[in-house]
C-alpha cells in the first residue's frame, strides 16, 4: 500500500427491496473465511418475512462436492435504503449485540439484474447477477466501481456456475 486512505465505501441512495428480493447467482467475490475458495454454484435467495426482515438463504456446493446451506436474517436500515444488517447466528442467539454484519448495495443496474455488494471496511465484496453468467463488459463496469470505492481485487474469485442452484432435495440427502 502507498499509505493513502482507501476510498470511502458508499451504498446506493435508493433500493427497492421488493425488486431486490429473489434469487441471485454469485459471479465473483473476495475470499471469505466462512466459504471455501473452491465452492461452486453459489446462490443467495432473499425473501421478505412477515416481520419486515429478510430471510437470507445462501447455498453452494463446497470444495468436497457437498451441498451446503447457510440461513440468515437481514434487517433493512431505515436511514439508508441501500444498507442492511445481516446475521447468520441461530435465531435464538440473534439478540446478542454486535453480531450483525454490514451488507451494503454499492451499485445496482436499473433492471435489478446485477448488483455489487460490499462492506464499509473493504473486507467483503460480491458481484451478484440474476443469471449464472455475465458478459465481460458488465463485470468490468461493476468491478470498476469496486475499485473506485477502494476495494483491492487482486484476490478476486470467480466461482464456477453451472446454472443449477442447490435445491432442497440435494440438501435433504
Amino acid at each position: 500500500m502507498n499509505g493513502e486512505q482507501p476510498a470511502e465505501v458508499t451504498s446506493v441512495e435508493e433500493l427497492d427491496l421488493s425488486r431486490y428480493l429473489g434469487l441471485w447467482f454469485e459471479i465473483g467475490r473476495l475470499p471469505l473465511k466462512f466459504e471455501d475458495d473452491g465452492a461452486r454454484d453459489i446462490t443467495a435467495e432473499y425473501s421478505l418475512q412477515e416481520d419486515g426482515t429478510v430471510k437470507v438463504d445462501n447455498r453452494c456446493i463446497n470444495e468436497e462436492g457437498e451441498p451446503t446451506q447457510a440461513l440468515g436474517q437481514a434487517v433493512p436500515d431505515d436511514q439508508h435504503a441501500g444498507r442492511l444488517k445481516v446475521t447468520f447466528l441461530p435465531a435464538a442467539l440473534r439478540w446478542i449485540p454486535f453480531t450483525q454484519a454490514d451488507y451494503w448495495v454499492l451499485k445496482i443496474d436499473d433492471g435489478y439484474r446485477h448488483a455489487l455488494v460490499g462492506t464499509p471496511d473493504h473486507e467483503n465484496l460480491w458481484l451478484l447477477a440474476r443469471e449464472p453468467q455475465v458478459d465481460a463488459g458488465t463485470e468490468a463496469e461493476f468491478l470498476a466501481e469496486a475499485t473506485r470505492q477502494g476495494f483491492e481485487l487482486g484476490r478476486w474469485i470467480r466461482p464456477e456456475q453451472s446454472g443449477r442452484p442447490v435445491d432442497d432435495a440435494q440438501l435433504g440427502d
